[in-house]
């Protein structure tokens, strides 16, 4: 079910809609409200759902983020709204909706380690898929995904983009920072994947097939022509160097400098542009627009700053931040910002939970999906990603299973501690 959720949200570009549902026609909504239901039913249906039941902050925090987020929904439409907002707030709430199907089914379905390791290894595949679009894309300047807004049914937007006159590569998403979260989220569990051989027992063949992904995304990111992909590169490998083994660190930092330097040689104007974009920012429009944004929080948000003018109400047409966090404070005030900043907190807790485990593959993996929620921390502070499916779709996914893999790693943790207390509880009734 998951897997399928990841083939439409990667898949179907993200600006394809089925056009009688218009903004709802997002196959991989329409799934992820599949997958809410389905949830439903199994809990309601399941007397003792866990038999050992854990605590799962992700679950708790994401909840208290809905409950903030439908309280301050209730109230902005009793104040009452024009139909132009009202509609795209009430989309905005389906949409918050169809991600809980996918971080509950994550959190509360995936029990075992096969599992967890199958869900990450595909997500690996879809994202080196993803990148190997883009650079399709890149070196083309054709999209290749066209022809979906030919099929009867389907209206399609977005499309591929230029700076300075390079081709910024989107992929299936609709902008090139959606595609630079979605392929930069993923990069810390493919270079965990590529470490482990797919986090598989026989590791005597197929390891170099998952360094493939690995080169794919840093050729793509290095080529994206976008402060905000290179940053998220960054973040992604500088997260991972603790986490991979000390014979490898070597290889794979003068591996990445190779892949960096033929990457700028091979592309003639890549390097002058990209060391422009960082040189030149004090200038740049868009960062311009981003400063002089945060001088405004304050008038936006005195009207309701604890629970927000309402989830999906601050519209375009009154200002772009391009910040997440920064339009979560506005729509959901002051509670929504700190149960969404928990969220990210208890997702990044719970996967490292895993370093107590007893398999070096579990501890690598929970160190592998905190960096990615992390990574999503920090690239939604350059854009406002839950307003793009396939990034909000990510980070959700992810978030999920960094649920999953604490509640495996507690149980691999009690496991080998319960035959000792057996044994304790034994020696005192002696």
């Amino acid at each position: 079910m998951l897997t399928v959720y990841l083939v439409l949200l990667l898949g179907i570009p993200s600006g394809v809609v089925i056009t009688p549902l218009g903004a709802l026609g997002r196959p991989s909504l329409i799934w992820g409200l599949v997958l809410l239901v389905w949830w439903v039913v199994a809990r309601l249906q399941t007397q003792g759902f866990d038999a050992e039941p854990v605590s799962q902050p992700v679950r708790f925090t994401f909840i208290a983020f809905v409950m903030v987020v439908l309280v301050s929904f209730a109230a902005a439409m009793l104040r009452g709204q024009p139909d132009d907002q009202a509609s795209p707030a009430l989309v905005a709430v389906i949409r918050l909706l169809s991600w809980a199907g996918v971080l509950l089914v994550a959190v509360d379905g995936i029990r075992t380690m096969t599992d967890l390791a199958t869900m990450v290894r595909r997500i690996g595949i879809g994202a080196g898929l993803l990148a190997a679009l883009g650079l399709l894309q890149f070196f083309t300047g054709q999209a290749f995904v066209d022809f979906f807004g030919t099929i009867p049914g389907l209206s399609m937007a977005g499309g591929i983009q230029e700076r300075a006159g390079v081709i910024r590569s989107t992929g299936t998403a609709i902008h090139p920072l959606e595609y630079a979260t979605a392929i930069n989220t993923a990069l810390p569990l493919v270079i965990a994947a590529a470490i482990t051989r797919g986090f598989r027992s026989d590791r005597t063949h197929g390891g170099l097939w998952w360094w493939l992904p690995v080169g794919l995304i840093t050729v793509s990111s290095l080529v994206a022509v976008s402060r905000s992909a290179i940053i998220g590169f960054a973040v992604a490998v500088i997260s991972m160097i603790p986490a991979v083994p000390g014979r490898y660190r070597a290889i794979v930092i003068s591996a990445g400098a190779l892949f960096a330097a033929a990457t700028f040689a091979f592309v003639p104007g890549l390097l002058s542009t990209t060391l422009a974009l960082f040189s030149g920012i004090a200038s740049d429009p868009s960062t311009q627009s981003r400063t002089t944004g945060l001088e405004r929080i304050p008038e936006f948000m005195s009207p309701s700053p604890v629970i927000g003018s309402g989830f999906g109400l601050f519209l375009p047409r009154y200002y772009i931040f391009d910040n997440q966090w920064v339009l979560v404070a506005i729509e959901v005030g002051i509670l929504g910002l700190l149960a969404f900043a928990a969220f990210f907190g208890a997702a990044i807790w719970s996967a490292r939970r895993a370093r107590h485990s007893s398999t070096r593959d579990m501890r690598l993996l929970g160190h592998a999906l905190a960096a990615s929620v992390f990574n999503v921390a920090v690239l939604f502070a350059f854009f406002d990603g839950l307003s793009f499916p396939i990034a909000g779709g990510v980070l959700f996914l992810v978030a999920g299973l960094c649920g999953s893999v604490r509640a495996i790693a507690d149980s691999d943790v009690a496991s080998r501690t319960w035959p000792t207390g057996r044994a304790r509880i034994a020696a005192g009734n002696e």
